[in-house]
């Protein structure tokens, strides 16, 4: 049986400019998350969340909208919003590990209040009929926290529960931890998706291996470095299409060319570009060399040439 693989959203990577690139050259990814809107006090959806998630931009692929939040007004504010919009569910982050995240009491520092999320929920299953899903780590100081929160989980038609298996304090250090994880299945009876360290795919069978009870796994930071991964999971292979690096490179092209629009100036299409080479470098037979080529190109033109020589250099 094919799994549902989802794509987890990442802040600063994962808009509709990749989300509609990577379903066109690589596909394999069922849902995609868009980043959380997060309003900080004051009603109002900022543009760059605007364009996101409008329908146009996203005609060709199933979306998710995601808030984050700690207070229950900003989350029916978000539902009022996306339902207007034409979409039906709301995912809820319980899983940025960030400080300046944390600190403020949400993302994973919201998961150690269980009475705070059972206000939320209860406001918003009373007060609106949006689906509601969960993207949580499993704590922020400790993996049991997750646990404390169950019980409260359990009372609410969720749709789902994807669970980071680390806990926000870690951020994306150190491994995942399984134990933790699987006290988690069996502790709600909730549906749950598996996130976390999905590189490749000899570790997605790892997973499915591990706990034959998940279906619905979620990629991050790993579909990113290795965009091809979803399609050869979903095609259980580990062989790379012949022209792998052609079809990478029309993908950079792409997604080149729609930030450069977008961004004014060539720094900022410099910081976009050199954020997705961490990741995309470590595809390449050599990750670092790779990775200084594009941090000494100082202009565009450097830019596009580095590109270009990187690419050649596999093919």
């Amino acid at each position: 049986m094919s799994p549902t693989l989802l794509s987890s959203p990442l802040q600063g990577f994962t808009d509709f400019r990749f989300r509609n690139a990577f379903h066109k050259y690589f596909g394999g990814i069922d849902t995609f998350y868009a980043p959380y809107i997060r309003l900080d006090g004051k009603l109002v959806i900022k543009n760059s969340y605007q364009r996101d998630l409008q329908l146009e931009n996203n005609n060709t692929l199933e979306l998710i909208p995601q808030v984050m939040t700690n207070d229950a007004e900003e989350f029916l504010f978000v539902v009022k919003y996306i339902q207007e919009l034409g979409y039906n569910e709301l995912n809820w982050n319980l899983g940025c590990p960030y400080p300046m995240v944390t600190k403020k009491g949400m993302g994973s520092g919201l998961i150690c209040e269980p009475t705070k999320i059972d206000h939320i929920l209860n406001r918003v299953h009373n007060e609106t009929d949006v689906i509601v899903s969960m993207k949580m780590r499993m704590g922020y100081e400790h993996p049991e926290e997750i646990l404390d929160v169950f019980p409260i989980l359990d009372n609410y038609p969720l749709k789902n529960i994807a669970i980071h298996a680390r806990i926000g304090k870690q951020l994306y250090k150190g491994g995942v931890n399984l134990e933790a994880f699987q006290r988690c299945t069996e502790n709600t009876k909730h549906k749950l998706y598996y996130n976390g360290d999905i590189t490749s795919v000899a570790k997605y069978k790892e997973m499915q291996e591990r706990f034959p009870s998940i279906d619905h796994f979620m990629i991050g930071r790993g579909l990113i470095a290795d965009p091809f991964l979803p399609s050869m999971i979903k095609s259980n292979t580990t062989e790379y299409p012949k022209d792998r690096w052609k079809i990478f490179n029309e993908f950079h092209d792409t997604i080149y060319q729609e930030y450069d629009a977008a961004l004014s100036g060539p720094t900022p299409i410099k910081m976009k570009m050199l954020g997705f080479w961490e990741y995309f470098s470590t595809s390449f037979s050599n990750p670092q060399k790779t990775f200084k080529k594009i941090k000494k190109a100082q202009s565009p033109k450097a830019y596009q040439e580095a590109v270009k020589e990187i690419f050649n250099g596999e093919k």
